[in-house]
């Protein structure tokens, strides 16, 4: 590289799982499945919320938006994934890696960043209904979408120039099928300490603080519901938060797993770190658009009708 004058591989090694490289070629078609499943069904709630004038509502754009940031964080990862598992091409260019990486930190911190303001609408439609459409305008639900996007790529911009600064001269062989940071700062031969500190600083002011900010609005719409009269019409209003307290915990209890993991884990199991990341990378594509299938009849009615032959 020639910003940095320091000694870096041609390229980095992948790795499936460890001791059953044999089994990768029978891993490769539930991968496969799994990937299908991902971009098959997210695609689906793409094309339900845009052809379907029911759901111009501000709470199936914001669905759109994580469905947008599933599609494009299975696709930053599918390539390495199936070439690791199928083909057995575990190797990957270092540049390449290099965006990868981001691109995988960067579409997981759009997801946080709507899983927020998710909660947000449904604060919005359950503290204040009448003033649900006047808060939530398109204007408004756009601006989030551009915000969520810009946080995710100007906290992360440094992260490759970090490290791109450090040598790599232990080894150039990674724990996963693809790139994370994490991962990649233990090759190093030098101080990480500044990665560390900043990866740290990332992962409290972005991922925390939207944790910290959804648990508080649902304390606040728990507030809410308690206040109403009817038990009937208190579980009704709570109904419409399942679907998403569900994706929150799909999405945030595997990213915890996995950073408890790369941080405090150096001595578990090599097969550890590739199950909590594999977790971590195929759990919220796949269960988001099945919870919000299953949970939401107006989703469910536009699929079905998608596929409904029309009549002449």
């Amino acid at each position: 590289m020639g910003l940095f004058n320091v000694t870096h591989p041609a390229s980095f090694v992948l790795t499936g799982i460890p001791g059953l490289e044999s089994t990768h070629s029978w891993l490769a078609g539930p991968l496969c499945v799994m990937y299908a499943m991902a971009l098959g069904a997210n695609v689906l709630i793409l094309q339900a919320v845009r052809v379907e004038p029911s759901l111009h509502e501000p709470m199936y754009y914001f669905l759109s938006m994580l469905s947008f940031s599933d599609v494009a964080m299975s696709m930053a990862t599918l390539p390495t994934v199936l070439r690791t598992f199928c083909l057995n091409a575990r190797n990957i260019a270092f540049d390449a890696c290099l965006i990868q990486m981001f691109l995988i930190h960067s579409f997981s911190m759009m997801e946080s960043g709507i899983l927020l303001a998710m909660s947000f609408d449904r604060y919005v439609a359950i503290c204040d209904p009448l003033h649900y459409a006047t808060v939530l305008t398109n204007g408004v639900i756009a601006g989030i979408g551009v915000a969520v996007t810009a946080r995710s790529f100007i906290t992360l911009f440094p992260l490759p120039f970090l490290f791109m600064r450090l040598p790599i001269c232990r080894s150039n062989v990674l724990s996963h099928s693809y790139c994370l940071h994490p991962d990649m700062i233990k090759l190093a031969c030098a101080d990480i300490t500044i990665n560390s500190i900043y990866g740290l600083f990332v992962l409290v002011s972005t991922f925390g603080m939207d944790m910290l900010f959804i648990f508080l609005s649902y304390v606040l719409i728990l507030h809410s519901v308690m206040a109403i009269a009817s038990h009937k019409e208190r579980l009704k209003a709570l109904n419409t938060c399942v679907s998403h307290i569900l994706a929150v915990l799909a999405f945030y209890v595997p990213m915890i797993g996995v950073s408890v993991v790369h941080r405090f884990g150096k001595h578990a199991p090599r097969f550890v770190h590739v199950l909590m990341s594999n977790v971590y990378l195929f759990v919220p594509p796949v269960l988001n658009p099945l919870i919000y299938s299953a949970k939401t009849k107006e989703i469910r009615r536009a699929i079905i009708r998608m596929f409904r032959p029309v009549k002449m």
